[in-house]
């Protein structure tokens, strides 16, 4: 297998990317278009009202999710942001895999948060990256996410160099 310099995640926050998305969606590696019949069935079984971080603990979120992926798994975190309806990272090689790496994620800003529902979609994307040319892509696009809000690429002291 060939080394693995780095994977990015995203994940998205409940209710805000349905099945039938005009965005397209993915299910089991494949991407499907649009189909407001789809999403609008999904949204009608949706059990909580979507779940959106409010801007003004972005910063909050984010240092919880990347203070967890470093004290619980010795995580190495080389970018991160935080929008309203999703969250970027990128990691650096690990020993675990990355339903665990999500799991940790997720669990740390549900608990900071303690919001009392769900505030994560269940799934979540990853990209790997297999050379150092894509890893760096990853970065650039993450840090991207929080220079185009005026934040510095990197907002928070824990993200290292790759």
């Amino acid at each position: 297998m060939r080394e693995i310099h780095g994977v990015m995640v995203t994940m998205t926050t409940y209710g805000t990317w349905l099945r039938g998305d005009p965005r397209g969606w993915v299910d089991d590696g494949i991407t499907y278009p649009a189909d407001p019949e789809l999403e609008n069935a999904d949204r009608e079984r949706l059990k909580y009202p979507v779940y959106r971080f409010d801007p003004s603990r972005w910063h909050e979120i984010g240092g919880m999710l990347g203070r967890s992926l470093i004290d619980r798994l010795q995580q190495r975190v080389l970018a991160l942001t935080v929008q309203t309806w999703h969250v970027h990272f990128v990691v650096g090689p690990s020993r675990w895999e990355v339903p665990w790496v999500v799991k940790c994620a997720k669990e740390a800003v549900r608990y900071g948060l303690r919001p009392g529902r769900p505030i994560w979609t269940v799934k979540y994307d990853k990209r790997f990256c297999f050379s150092t040319a894509s890893l760096m892509t990853r970065i650039a696009y993450v840090e991207r996410h929080n220079t185009e809000r005026g934040w510095a690429a990197k907002p928070w002291d824990f993200i290292e160099l790759p």
